[in-house]
């Protein structure tokens, strides 16, 4: 008021804005508890409905509220893309029932030690055969798209703590995404010494490897396995009245997760690793206990609910900020050699030797999803060293995005009722060989000594 009467001015556009947000936020949270229900009989997932949603919002002229380009707010998607994938992780990591060890986990070792080094090296040479980019900014965008998204990968991972959902193929899916994001960063650290090499001629090859790939990595591991069994001492073999399961708060898991990754990141480690090893360790210090179920739901919801958030403004990026205003058909090329031949064929060539059957092995090599990680990655590098062509790569790595999206997203709920229903049927017929005896040769065997045992009698 002024002057005993009310202001007659117009609100400000800003507050118009804010409240659209306010309104489309509150859409959004509610969308996250309904969509994955609906959606859960259709061959569609909730990313691509979001990505969808934020791109025809985006789109439509006059719309309160801003899309903008990542390369706008550098500092701030990578802040937000940091936090919901270390979110992620730790979900993961709680929802593994195997216990880890080098024999249980063969696939996954293959997938890290062969599979994404060669996806980073053919991705490497993509980006400067068809893209035209230097070394460093090659290595960037390969590092940056090589990792199986932990994020975007919740469809064909293992079940909630104690379900029993974990074949062969969920299991490798979640294990692989829950280490790669810690393995991949030492190749966008390889991408920083190369562009700083570049410009100021600074030797790098021993700094890279002694304290980006050893020292990083063991620190990771190291504080990620010594706070995790430290807090599940404290979750659960406390005296009854004081241990902290008692509490059946599932915002645990935050406070889990916030902790290890300071720490790790304050000791100069990889918090990603140490964020997947700890949530390992505190589900081995007491592997039945409900207390895991809480503690996974609430990461999970917590995880989707910053997805949709982020997917709708990725969505906006697309159609209203710009994100493809560099794209080219070269990097549309990248992008699909990308999804349908480099990450499908390096899943094969790590998987040679292997016993399990080639229908699963060829659904594990299909399902490199990529995501936010991927997003994160690039902020990370773009906002700690100097690249060329940051249009250019943003524009190929969004559209990789959106291709792995809605391609993943649309074949998942067929491939994983397939492989259930051949699950189903296997077991099924195991069931029936069981009852039967252990094999037909045994059943006859059985058969036919009766028939000697009834002759002898008759006979006596």
């Amino acid at each position: 008021m002024r002057g005993g009467t009310p202001d007659s001015r117009p609100r400000s556009p800003g507050m118009n804005a804010y409240i659209v947000v306010l309104a489309g936020f509150g859409l959004v949270v509610l969308l996250t508890a309904w969509l994955p229900m609906v959606l859960k009989e259709l061959p569609l997932s909730l990313p691509i409905v979001c990505v969808g949603i934020g791109a025809l919002i985006f789109a439509i002229p006059d719309v309160p509220g801003t899309a903008y380009h990542p390369m706008d707010y550098l500092s701030v998607v990578e802040r937000l893309t940091e936090f919901v994938v270390i979110i992620s992780l730790m979900g993961a990591g709680l929802k593994i029932d195997r216990p880890f060890s080098w024999k249980r986990w063969p696939l996954t070792w293959r997938l890290l030690g062969i599979a994404m080094p060669l996806t980073i090296v053919a991705l490497a040479f993509l980006g400067q055969a068809l893209l035209g980019l230097g070394l460093a900014t090659a290595v960037l965008l390969a590092a940056s798209l090589a990792p199986t998204d932990p994020v975007l990968a919740s469809d064909v991972q293992v079940g909630a703590p104690g379900e029993g959902q974990e074949d062969e193929v969920r299991f490798a899916l979640t294990s692989e995404a829950g280490l790669n994001d810690g393995l991949a960063f030492p190749f966008v650290h390889l991408a920083l010494a190369l562009a700083l090499a570049t410009e100021t001629g600074e030797p790098w090859l021993l700094k890279w490897l002694s304290y980006s790939l050893l020292w990083k990595i063991v620190a990771g591991v190291v504080i990620g396995y010594l706070v995790g069994r430290s807090l599940g001492w404290l979750t659960f073999h406390l005296p009854n009245r004081a241990k902290l399961s008692r509490t059946g708060d599932g915002f645990v898991a935050l406070g889990v997760t916030c902790l290890v990754y300071g720490l790790t990141e304050m000791a100069q480690g990889y918090g990603f690793l140490a964020v997947f090893v700890a949530a390992l360790a505190l589900r081995s210090a007491e592997r039945g206990s409900e207390y895991h179920q809480k503690l996974h739901d609430f990461a999970e919801e917590l995880e989707r609910l910053l997805m949709m958030v982020l997917l709708v403004m990725l969505g906006g990026a697309i159609t209203g900020g710009g994100l493809f205003r560099a794209l080219s058909w070269e990097a549309i090329a990248f992008a699909l050699i990308a999804i349908f031949v480099v990450r499908p064929l390096s899943g094969w060539l790590g998987f040679i030797g292997t016993k399990r059957p080639p229908a699963e092995l060829g659904i594990i090599s299909f399902f490199g999803i990529r995501g936010l990680g991927s997003v994160y990655y690039l902020a990370y590098a773009m906002n700690h060293g100097s690249f060329e062509a940051p249009d250019l790569v943003w524009s190929t790595v969004g559209f990789t995005i959106l291709i792995s999206i809605v391609l993943h997203g649309v074949t998942v709920t067929p491939a994983m009722r397939w492989l259930d229903r051949r699950a189903s049927a296997s077991r099924r017929h195991r069931t029936y060989s069981a009852a039967r005896g252990s094999s037909p040769v045994s059943g006859s065997a059985a058969a036919r000594s009766r028939m000697r045992a009834k002759s002898d009698r008759n006979s006596s």
